[in-house]
């Protein structure tokens, strides 16, 4: 059974006080302008039964409608922020903890992380209101410990979202293991699921061209629940 087809166990909720889900049509989402690294392949989701947005590296997407958010990541990070009181949530995939100052791009942890509070921002959430849930940093490839990419973007989301003052309340980072991560921005619920990382090499280039559907054809085989459903 491929990773797409098994299921995903949800980690810790957040508390919601949302407003109700608004559904909204794959015709509609693909008609709208797409802004410069927002996530813009958008598909129905044939195990969920719902409409999705794949979030490639150095992309985000911020919404309050009824749309899940996927991505994949090995040594890359994924923050899922989101604000219970407005209904709002988002979803970024950086690469790196920071660039080049002029490189004002997604790639980077330390534009993606501001592009991503900004747009949540422009759409009702508060900064005072937001939660995190951060996935990904994950060593893929032995030839990445020198360089320590998983643990350097770790490290950096942790220490970003302590300064801002936004709470970490649920995670999956570090390990051995690419992950598949499902967020359902309008309720804030999300879903990862380990994935068996055969053919790690591959994974590693795939992500760096920021090919996410390749990785998933990629690691198909073994994966593993990590979160059992639990409430709160």
């Amino acid at each position: 059974m491929s990773a797409d087809d098994t299921s995903l166990t949800p980690n810790t909720p957040f508390a919601s006080r949302a407003r109700g889900p608004l559904d909204v049509t794959l015709e509609q989402l693909r008609e709208r302008p797409v802004r410069p690294g927002q996530a813009s392949y958008f598909f129905h989701d044939n195990h969920f039964q719902h409409n999705a947005v794949k979030v490639l590296p150095g992309e985000y997407y911020v919404t309050h409608e009824n749309l899940m958010l996927i991505t994949v990541l090995g040594s890359c990070i994924s923050a899922c922020l989101w604000d219970g009181r407005a209904g709002v949530g988002g979803m970024n995939h950086f690469m790196l903890p920071v660039g080049d100052t002029t490189d004002l791009s997604g790639r980077y942890g330390s534009y993606a992380m501001e592009l991503l509070i900004n747009e949540m921002m422009k759409l009702g959430a508060r900064r005072e209101y937001m939660q995190a849930k951060i996935f990904g940093g994950a060593q893929v490839i032995h030839g990445f410990t020198n360089m320590n990419v998983g643990e350097r973007n770790t490290d950096f989301v942790r220490e970003y979202l302590r300064t801002e003052r936004i709470p970490v309340v649920s995670e999956d980072v570090l390990d051995i293991h690419p992950r598949k991560v499902v967020f359902f921005a309008n309720s804030g619920k999300a879903m990862v699921k380990r994935l068996a990382h055969a053919h790690k090499e591959s994974l590693a280039a795939q992500e760096a061209r920021g090919n996410a559907a390749s990785v998933v054809r990629a690691t198909r085989g073994g994966s593993v629940d990590i979160f059992g459903q639990r409430r709160g």
